[in-house]
């Protein structure tokens, strides 16, 4: 029989079991790709998310797909590598999107907004709810294809050199804090800074700044805040759970095969649920030792809170009613949040407020 009319009527199943040559299932090509991230080698767990993505999609590939890792500034600033992946600079980027919120608002709600969701529930959103879909329609203006990336879990609230007792100490308190929430801190009074990582503990400790928020115990352990800092705030309500992403040129991703497609997503998901895994085993150990050191534990005045939400929710309002991607966006968020907020008062806050008040 011809060759090509035996294919054509056993199909590629009769092909194998025929033990015709192989040739015809095309081989995989090999493909190297740069990633560079947005966060510093030294926070092992957040920049750790890009390196157990890069050696999963090797391990699932016999070799074949490989992405050699970068961390902020080697290939370029850590806050323009959505310009490195729109102009094709690298493949991809490891980053959170509300670190490009000058670019245009939508991109904090791929990361997180104050009073957001929680890391679970962000993970459903993306998942299951509409969340991937309206993140990547939005991307696509920029020429990124997005996949999930990691997630730190709820933040803590900072490190203070004072007390906070009332919003009244928000007044002038020139505070660390990511972009984003730097707009509602600046409506509660607060005087925003945009620090990077390295210059907050100098800053810390001769008064320059009178706050500072990173991650949370583990990486703020690393860091050193509290020889600086006494007063440890919680919770970080601008980060109920920060979505880390993959952002990959959309040339780049185009180009690759279906199977390569489906590796990439098969290993964001296993990066994703790694780093949220790390941060939990991690974060109670650090704050143990930070805490035996004398670190002082506050949660922050109700006021403090309640304050911040109303001015949170009324400039979303202003961003719907003046940025329609912004507006497309968010009324899916925030039916969403509507959701689950109710749900888990009553199944996963019920159980979690009896097992906290156990002595084990």
């Amino acid at each position: 029989m011809e060759r090509r009319s035996f294919i054509r009527q056993t199909g590629i199943a009769g092909v194998l079991a025929a033990g015709v040559a192989p040739a015809v299932v095309q081989a995989q090509a090999n493909v190297r790709w740069r990633l560079a991230s947005s966060f510093p080698k030294s926070l092992d767990t957040i920049y750790g998310g890009a390196e157990v993505f890069a050696k999963k999609v090797s391990e699932m590939t016999g070799g074949k797909f490989q992405i050699s890792t970068h961390p902020g500034g080697e290939l370029m600033p850590a806050l323009n590598v959505v310009d490195g992946v729109q102009a094709a600079t690298v493949e991809m980027a490891h980053t959170a999107g509300y670190y490009f919120f000058g670019k245009d608002e939508t991109f904090a709600i791929g990361g997180a907004i104050p009073f957001g969701l929680n890391s679970r529930q962000m993970s459903a959103w993306v998942y299951e709810g509409n969340g991937l879909k309206l993140m990547r329609d939005f991307y696509r203006n920029y020429n990124i294809v997005n996949l999930p990336g990691g997630n730190t879990g709820a933040q803590m609230g900072g490190w203070y050199r004072k007390e906070i007792k009332s919003v009244a100490d928000m007044k002038g308190l020139k505070f660390r804090v990511g972009g984003f929430a730097g707009r509602i801190i600046e409506r509660v009074g607060g005087v925003p800074q945009n620090l990077p990582g390295g210059d907050i503990y100098p800053s810390l400790e001769k008064g320059t700044i009178d706050a500072a928020e990173w991650i949370g115990p583990y990486d703020d352990q690393k860091l050193g805040f509290n020889k600086v800092a006494p007063h440890y705030y919680y919770p970080g309500w601008w980060e109920g759970g920060l979505h880390v992403e993959f952002y990959i040129n959309s040339k780049a991703y185009d180009g690759l095969s279906a199977e390569y497609k489906a590796v990439l997503e098969a290993a964001s998901s296993h990066a994703h649920v790694d780093m949220q895994a790390k941060y939990d085993v991690r974060n109670p150990q650090a704050l143990r030792q930070l805490v035996s050191a004398g670190t002082k534990l506050h949660r922050f005045p109700k006021d403090v809170l309640e304050t911040c939400f109303k001015a949170s929710m009324e400039y979303y309002a202003e961003l719907s009613s003046k940025n329609p991607q912004w507006k497309k966006v968010y009324e899916d968020y925030a039916r969403f949040r509507s959701e689950q907020v109710l749900w888990f008062r009553f199944a996963e806050a019920g159980f979690d407020d009896f097992m906290q008040a156990q002595r084990f």
